[in-house]
């Protein structure tokens, strides 16, 4: 290139606006997709997108774009990004950036704010975002110099991916959007972080730790999943014949079918995979964090040696003493830990077997079970028949999820996907969305109970609308079940949890999608494999009897161990 062309490039990128520089920083990070909604203050950064080839993808609120970004953060292990304007458009991508940080998910959040001019004082629609995030995210600031963007963003996605990953916002002027660098920029090289080996010395201590166990059990968790340490759970179970349990995150981390599966535990009472830690003395934690589960449960006394195995350091609690921590990838870790243990320690396994056939026990009833509203173990096996092994389910917060975190069989890691961390409702319909254009050859079924459904309904019309083909089932009960299930276990009674529907049916349809109202239990399946096949958007509405949610802590609190 002569002079002359040299200079004409120079003043071409001269020209580019930070809008332009940072959706440029964004394609550098390989970002498909964008969830958001525009407002006034951020025209340019949308227009910008238009020639990218990211897909913009209108949203009817921002929380749905946050908890869209999240999902797709969850299952592709890449930021999901979602933007909003200042203001109440911030605001509403509050939620679903606090759920991704609590669930260890990676999300970079952007949001237009106020000119640099007039933040300082009282001025309209400006409120502190920054101060606002910081508490939910790993990360949170504003841009005030056209020459940082390059940097604030690859500060951004390096600290969203990172291990442990999580939440981060930004916030763009206004000013600031419509300004030019003072010269070219272009995005920064991505440092692509490699997984680390165990110290040997750490390993060493665990292995001594290890073959002095009687009872030991694995609870695999998140980040187990996050690392793809699953094959590697496979094998070191079957090397030491050693029971493992997931938590409600890491469900199918360990497959549910797999002879040493205790299932998932998480349930607010002494669940059945809860027993297998009763006489255990030494767990084995995979990619585990407290978030996921309160150790109180399996470590009521705190007098069960731990080894932590994971790349980030244990948190400190009274119930989860560490006897050693072995930082690393886990796949490296457990591969080397069985590799230094004495070649014929195995266990003495049998408390697993009778887990599983409680488990069993429990789908078979709900199989067979033909009473009408359907009972939710009936949901729980009729959704499991419908789906195939690869198939995602997000099971919304609610007596549903409970039912479906405890009892659906799950096979590979991110497949039944739920909130464990903050725990939030409403999450299910959005994050369907990003499920199936993260993982387009997946069938995705939203599972929701009517409370949850109708927080995040309007974002049918962008399912629609985007064509993303999925289905959503809906619980019905007219009532926020699972605090009506808590007030009855704690209180005896329970008030305020009751509320009507519209009709869910032509509720769906006016959207242009497809509606369903299953009026008899053999309905069910039927109807879940019908709009699961359709390439189309459908909503199923199936009355569910939760009269067995007190029976099931009944029953729970009558059973005793050890098996």
């Amino acid at each position: 290139m002569g002079i002359e062309g040299a200079a004409e490039s120079r003043n071409t990128s001269a020209m580019e606006d930070v809008a332009h520089l940072l959706v440029r920083c964004l394609q550098a990070e390989g970002v498909e997709y964008v969830f958001g909604i525009p407002g006034e203050e951020n025209i340019r950064f949308v227009d910008a997108l238009n020639s990218s080839g990211i897909r913009y993808v209108l949203v009817r609120h921002e929380q749905g774009a946050s908890f869209m970004a999240e999902i797709y953060g969850r299952l592709t292990g890449r930021a999901g990004v979602c933007s909003a304007t200042l203001g109440p458009g911030a605001i509403n991508l509050l939620l679903g950036t606090a759920d991704a940080t609590t669930n260890s998910t990676p999300v970079v959040a952007l949001a237009a704010q106020g000119s640099l001019r007039r933040i300082h004082k009282e001025s309209h629609q400006v409120i502190d975002l920054v101060s606002m995030f910081a508490p939910v995210t790993q990360w949170a600031a504003r841009i005030e110099c056209p020459d940082a963007v390059p940097e604030m963003v690859r500060k951004a996605f390096k600290t969203a991916q990172s291990e442990r990953p999580g939440a981060v916002f930004l916030a763009v002027p206004e000013d600031i959007e419509a300004e030019h660098p003072a010269e070219p920029l272009v995005p920064l090289q991505i440092d692509a972080v490699h997984a680390d080996a165990p110290s040997p010395s750490q390993i060493a201590r665990a292995a001594k730790v290890l073959t002095a166990a009687r009872h030991p059990v694995v609870l695999a968790g998140h980040g187990a999943a996050r690392a793809g340490a699953s094959a590697a759970l496979v094998r070191f179970a079957e090397r030491l014949n050693i029971p493992v349990a997931t938590t409600f995150h890491g469900k199918g981390v360990f497959p549910d079918d797999h002879p040493r599966a205790l299932g998932a535990i998480g349930f607010m009472r002494h669940d059945y995979g809860n027993f297998g830690f009763d006489t255990a003395d030494v767990l084995v934690c995979v990619g585990y964090e407290i978030q996921e589960f309160d150790p109180v449960k399996v470590n009521p006394n705190g007098d069960k040696r731990i080894v932590h195995v994971h790349r980030l350091p244990a948190e400190v609690d009274a119930h989860y003493p560490v006897a050693v921590g072995v930082e690393g990838d886990p796949s490296q870790a457990l591969d080397a830990l069985a590799a230094a243990l004495p070649d014929h320690l195995t266990y003495e396994s049998g408390t697993d077997r009778k887990i599983r056939m409680l488990l069993n026990e429990e789908l078979e009833y709900g199989r067979g079970n033909d009473a009408f509203p359907v009972v939710p173990q009936r949901v729980v096996a009729d959704v499991r028949s419908a789906l195939n092994r690869r198939d995602i389910v997000l099971a919304d917060t609610g007596a549903g999820k409970m039912w479906m975190a405890r009892l659906y069989p799950t096979y590979e890691p991110d497949t039944c996907l739920v909130s464990n961390g903050l725990s939030t409702m409403g999450f299910a319909l959005p994050g369907a969305i990003a499920a199936k254009l993260a993982r387009p050859d997946r069938r995705v079924l939203a599972m929701m109970g009517d409370g949850s459904f109708l927080m995040n309904s309007q974002e049918l019309e962008t399912a629609v609308r985007e064509r993303i083909p999925l289905a959503v089932l809906v619980l019905v009960d007219e009532e926020y079940g699972l605090i009506t299930w808590k007030m009855e276990l704690e209180l005896g009674r329970h008030s305020n949890t009751r509320f009507t529907n519209p009709d869910l049916v032509a509720y769906a349809e006016s959207f242009g999608a497809r509606g369903y109202m299953v009026k008899a239990a053999d309905q069910l399946l039927p109807a879940l494999r019908r709009a699961l096949d359709d390439d189309a958007v459908s909503v199923i509405a199936c009355p569910v009897d939760y009269s067995e949610n007190l029976r099931l802590t009944d029953r729970l609190g009558s059973l005793h161990g050890p098996f």
